[in-house]
C-alpha cells in the first residue's frame, strides 16, 4: 500500500490521480479521511469525486461538506476508487486535506 495525500485549495481546486495506461495491473485507490486544515474560513467547503461510470460518461459525486464550525473532518471509512479520479473542491476556498492508500 502507498500512502496517498493532496491538498485542495482557491488557487488549487482539483487534484487527478491517474496510473499509466499500459499499466495492466489492478489498482485502487482507497480515501480515508477529508478535513479542513489550517487557514480554512467557516464556510461550506464542498469536495467532488469525479470519475467515470461503467458507459465511460464523466460524473461528479458530492462526497464531503465540510464547515469550520460544525464538520472539519469526515472519516470516509477507506471509499475505494478505481483511477483515473479527480478530487475536485466544488465550493469554498479550502485548504481541505484528503488522505487514504493507493494499493496495487
Amino acid at each position: 500500500n502507498l500512502l496517498l495525500g493532496c491538498e485542495l485549495t482557491a488557487s488549487t481546486k482539483s487534484y487527478t490521480f491517474q496510473v499509466d495506461e499500459e499499466d495492466d495491473s489492478d489498482h485502487i485507490l482507497a480515501l480515508s479521511v477529508v478535513c479542513l486544515t489550517d487557514g480554512a474560513k467557516d464556510e461550506c467547503n464542498v469536495v467532488e469525486v469525479i470519475g467515470r461510470n461503467h458507459e465511460n460518461q464523466e460524473i461528479a459525486v458530492p462526497v464531503a461538506n465540510l464547515k469550520l464550525s460544525c464538520q472539519p473532518l469526515l472519516s470516509l471509512d477507506n471509499f475505494k476508487l478505481q483511477p483515473p479520479v479527480t478530487f475536485r473542491l466544488a465550493a469554498g476556498s479550502g485548504p481541505v486535506h484528503l488522505a487514504g492508500w493507493h494499493r496495487i
